[in-house]
């Protein structure tokens, strides 16, 4: 029997009328006009043919993008290795603690930095001028790692009618009193109405997602979204807070560590 609050389900399956298909975003990021115009315009042709459906959103500044994966989540990042303030190797570090899945591209005039650029886990590193067939070749690797088609969504009944969000969206979902309270990335939450079995039943399709885990009775979270954990629980991006099980700490920790380290099963 389907649960009242919610239905869950990826691109390859049947949608519920009015769906939001998923889809492929990227984000490009450089500091000199030209290059950021002629990049943008390369992807465009890319996906024109390869993933009509994405969204391609450039940045002339790095502190921009770094602002805007904090509430956008980003599949594929094109990245210029040296810009003014923050370099390209550090953005990388700020996207690599909003996201483990992501694909990060470098493109650059300097050689030099491809073993530092290592550190974030990069898909690949391309050097100016950028050849079409290289970046094509790189681009078509990125969209099948970032298997954005088989990401899942969420369908939920609310007081005000249906809800469709992206589990990547979800920072955390919260029991309560008898309804399931989820608070997105940006921090709208959002309520479903009253839920006719229990909360562990309705949450039992999202912890199927390898990101997101159970740390107390009356919680799931989203282990991408987590900044700190101690004894006593998760603190999140944006400032929530969820506890965990005193009983289930160490298997908690233990599941956060392999995600953290990409052991968890993909």
């Amino acid at each position: 029997m389907q649960n009242e609050g919610l239905w869950m389900h990826g691109s390859g399956k049947n949608h519920t009328a009015g769906e939001v298909q998923p889809m492929l975003q990227i984000a490009i990021c450089d500091d000199q006009p030209k290059e950021l115009a002629a990049l943008e315009a390369l992807t465009k042709v890319f996906t024109a043919s390869h993933c009509p459906n994405a969204s391609i959103t450039a940045f002339s500044h790095p502190d921009a993008l770094a602002s805007a994966c904090e509430s956008q989540p980003f599949h594929i990042y094109l990245l210029d290795m040296v810009m003014p303030m923050l370099s390209g190797l550090d953005l990388g570090r700020s996207i690599r603690r909003v996201s483990t899945d992501a694909q990060i591209i470098y493109i650059t005039t300097e050689p030099g930095y491809a073993l530092d650029a290592y550190a974030v886990n990069p898909l690949h590193y391309l050097l100016k001028p950028v050849k079409r067939e290289a970046l094509f070749a790189a681009l078509a690797l990125a969209v099948e790692k970032a298997d954005f088609a088989n990401e899942c969504l969420l369908t939920l009944k609310t007081h005000d009618g249906v809800r469709t969000i992206a589990t990547e969206k979800v920072v955390c979902c919260e029991c309560r009193r008898h309804t399931a309270v989820y608070t997105l990335i940006g921090g709208e939450t959002v309520q479903t109405a009253t839920l006719s079995g229990s909360f562990a039943d309705h949450i039992a399709p999202l912890l199927a997602d390898r990101r997101f885990l159970s740390p107390h009775v009356s919680f799931a979270v989203n282990m991408s979204q987590v900044e700190r954990l101690v004894k006593e629980g998760f603190f999140l991006r944006g400032g929530a807070f969820v506890p965990v099980s005193g009983k289930q700490y160490t298997a908690v920790r233990n599941a956060y560590l392999r995600y953290r380290l990409g052991e968890a099963d993909k």
